[in-house]
C-alpha cells in the first residue's frame, strides 16, 4: 500500500490524536449499543437480529474496532477488514463508514481503494437486500461505502495539493536564500578585489612619493609631502566606505563605481609622481558602455599601471581604449624603467593573475608579455553585452 505521508509539522498534526481518539469512542460506541443497526438495515451477514448485541460479543468487537480505529491513520487497509469482520457479526457501518474514509484519504493506490470500497458494499449491502430489497440496500450502501469513500478521496487529494504546494514554496525560498547568499558571497569576493587594487595602487604612489621626498627639499617638498596626505586620505576614505559595504553598514555611502570616466584622475596621479603616462581613447560607438565592463576596465588600468610603478618606475606608459560596439580593447604598455625598482614595495605576485580573473568573468581574454624595447605589455579584449546592465 502506498499511503500518504503524515506531515507532523503541518499546524493541525497537534490536534489529530485528540481527534483519533474522539472517532475510537464513537465508533466504539456506536458498534456496541448497535446504533444505526437491525432495526434500520436489518439482520447482519451472522444472522444476529437483536438490535442491541449481546455483552458478550459487542463489547470486545467494540473495543477491538475502537482500538484499531485509534490508528487508523498507519493501518487502513488492517482497520477496514476487522471494522467489515466486525460488521458481519454485529451492526458497525459507522466503523466501515469511517474505516473507507480513512482509506481513502490515506492512500493513492487506487487499485486498493476500489476494491476496498466494492468488498464493503457488497458485504453491507447483502443482509439489507434480503431484509428491504434494492430499494433499500442500495441507498444505505451508497451512503456507508461510496460516499464516505468519495469524501476521503476529496479531502487526501486535497491535504496532498496543499502539502506541495506548501513544499514547493519553501524549496522556492530556499533557493531565493542560496541565490541572495551566492550574490553577497561574489560581491564580497568583488570588494575584497577592489580593496587589493585599491591598496597596492595607493600604497605604491604612497611609497613612491616618500622616496621622492627623500631627496627633496624646500617647496618641492612640502608640495610632496601634500601630496602623500591626499593618497593617504583618499585611500583611507575609499577603505572606509568597502569596510562599511562588507559589514552590511545601511550608513555606508552609495557612491557609484569608478568608470571610464575616471581614467582622467587616475592618470593624472601617476604623473604627479613621476610617470610619464599618455591616454589614447576610440570610440567608435555612441553607446553607453555596460557598467560593469567599465569598472573592469578601470581597475584593469589602475592594476597595470601600479605594476608599472613597481617594476619600471619612470617608464613610459601608453593606455590605449578601443571600444566597438561588439569589443572594448584595453592595453598598457611600458618602457624600460628609467629608475632602479624600489624593494620596499609590497609585491603579492598576483596582480596578473587577479587581472585576468576579472576579465575572465566577464568573458573576456587577458594577455601579457615583454615587447622588443625591453618594455611590457598588458591587453584585455572584453566582449560587450548589454544585457550585462541588468
Amino acid at each position: 500500500m502506498n499511503a500518504r505521508d503524515l506531515h507532523p509539522t503541518t499546524p493541525r498534526s497537534g490536534r489529530r490524536p485528540v481527534t483519533d481518539t474522539a472517532v475510537a469512542l464513537v465508533v466504539a460506541v456506536f458498534t456496541a449499543t448497535g446504533e444505526f443497526g437491525t432495526d434500520f438495515f436489518g439482520p447482519t451477514l451472522a444472522g444476529l437480529g437483536d438490535r442491541v448485541p449481546p455483552l458478550w460479543l459487542g463489547v470486545p468487537l467494540a473495543v477491538g474496532v475502537g482500538l484499531l480505529t485509534r490508528w487508523r491513520r498507519s493501518l487502513p487497509v488492517i482497520v477496514l477488514a476487522g471494522s467489515l469482520l466486525a460488521n458481519a457479526l454485529v451492526p458497525a457501518h459507522v466503523a466501515v463508514a469511517v474505516a473507507l474514509y480513512t482509506l481513502a484519504e490515506r492512500t493513492t493506490a487506487w487499485p486498493e481503494l476500489t476494491a476496498g470500497t466494492l468488498a464493503s458494499t457488497v458485504l453491507v449491502g447483502i443482509p439489507i437486500w434480503g431484509f428491504a430489497g434494492a430499494d433499500g440496500a442500495i441507498p444505505v450502501s451508497m451512503a456507508v461505502c461510496v460516499a464516505p469513500a468519495l469524501l476521503g478521496m476529496y479531502v487526501g487529494t486535497r491535504q496532498e495539493l496543499m502539502e506541495r504546494i506548501r513544499e514547493r514554496t519553501e524549496r522556492i525560498e530556499r533557493e531565493q536564500q542560496q541565490r541572495v547568499a551566492r550574490a553577497r558571497s561574489d560581491e564580497r569576493a568583488q570588494i575584497a578585489r577592489d580593496m587589493h587594487d585599491l591598496v597596492t595602487h595607493r600604497v605604491s604612489l604612497m611609497v613612491l612619493q616618500a622616496t621622492a621626498l627623500e631627496v627633496s627639499k624646500g617647496e618641492e617638498a612640502i608640495t610632496i609631502g601634500k601630496q602623500i596626505g591626499a593618497t593617504g586620505r583618499e585611500a583611507l576614505a575609499e577603505l572606509r566606505s568597502l569596510v562599511a559595504v562588507l559589514r552590511n553598514d545601511d550608513d555606508a555611502p552609495l557612491t557609484p563605481q569608478p568608470g571610464l570616466a575616471d581614467l582622467d584622475v587616475l592618470i593624472e596621479e601617476s604623473r604627479r609622481i613621476g610617470i610619464p603616462v599618455t591616454l589614447h581613447l576610440a570610440n567608435h560607438t555612441r553607446e553607453r558602455t555596460p557598467l560593469l565592463v567599465e569598472h573592469t576596465a578601470y581597475r584593469f588600468v589602475q592594476e597595470a599601471l601600479t605594476n608599472v610603478h613597481k617594476h619600471a618606475p619612470g617608464a613610459r606608459t601608453r593606455v590605449c581604449i578601443q571600444q566597438t560596439p561588439q569589443l572594448l580593447r584595453l592595453s598598457v604598455s611600458n618602457g624600460r624603467g628609467r629608475r632602479v625598482a624600489d624593494a620596499s614595495l609590497p609585491v603579492g605576485g598576483h596582480g596578473l593573475l587577479g587581472l585576468a580573473e576579472r576579465v575572465r568573468l566577464i568573458g573576456g581574454e587577458l594577455t601579457a608579455g615583454p615587447t622588443s624595447d625591453d618594455g611590457f605589455e598588458v591587453i584585455a579584449e572584453v566582449p560587450i553585452f548589454r544585457e550585462a546592465e541588468r
